[in-house]
């Protein structure tokens, strides 16, 4: 578990400088909205940043990576401390909801877009796609494919607290939110640490990362 080659420890942090980067993005995005949509708490808190020092949580951002790089080299689930929200400030409650929880995710999309626009670019320019040893530049740039791609794919899962359980309990008719809040708001977070500790969710999630990221990459 723990005989790890220098390679993989320089592949696995160097993910992790990839992980700071898209979680920042995706606070920041949360933040971003919320303040279009009426609530200024965040952008007050100087949650509108890139800096992951303003976002970092022991646990989410710190020790569950750390393990993965440990475990299996790469880490590719994590989470920062949430985003303040004074849902009453939303203009229009229900939207406001959707789009501040939709906003990470979608921030997560962008950034695997331009990491994948940058690897284009880069393979234009003459760097090796699949050289032996890989390129430094190639792998932390398919790295950040891999990484937003599995930040996007994560964060939509319908459970308690990714932002997926707020998009589908504020998205169905409040009579069946109703139903699904009481249903998935006292278990949902330890069914999901089941799912990610059993790799159930890698084994779930992994060949749907793997498509996506086929589809961006069939013209290297």
């Amino acid at each position: 578990m723990f005989n790890l080659t220098p390679e993989q420890i320089l592949y696995g942090l160097t993910a992790y400088v990839v992980l700071l980067l898209a979680i920042s993005v995706h606070e920041a995005a949360h933040a971003w909205a919320a303040l279009r949509m009426g609530d200024d708490t965040a952008a007050r808190l100087g949650r509108i940043s890139l800096n992951p020092l303003d976002h970092i949580d022991p646990i989410g951002t710190v020790l569950i990576p750390l393990i993965q790089i440990f475990w299996g080299g790469i880490p590719m689930f994590g989470w920062a401390k949430p985003t303040p929200v004074f849902a009453a400030n939303f203009r229009r409650l229900a939207r406001g909801h959707i789009v501040v929880a939709g906003a990470g995710p979608a921030s997560n999309l962008a950034l695997g877009l331009v990491f994948t626009a940058t690897l284009y670019a880069a393979h234009w320019m003459g760097l090796p796609i699949r050289s032996t040893p890989p390129h430094p530049v190639i792998v932390f740039l398919v790295q950040g494919v891999t990484i937003n791609l599995a930040l996007f794919v994560f964060n939509l899962i319908p459970l308690p607290p990714l932002d997926g359980s707020w998009i589908v309990s504020w998205g169905l008719p409040r009579s069946i939110a109703s139903h699904y809040d009481r249903i998935v708001e006292p278990y949902g977070q330890w069914i999901l640490l089941i799912l990610v500790f059993t790799g159930v969710l890698g084994m779930v999630l992994g060949p749907v990362i793997g498509l996506a990221r086929a589809i961006l990459f069939a013209f290297l």
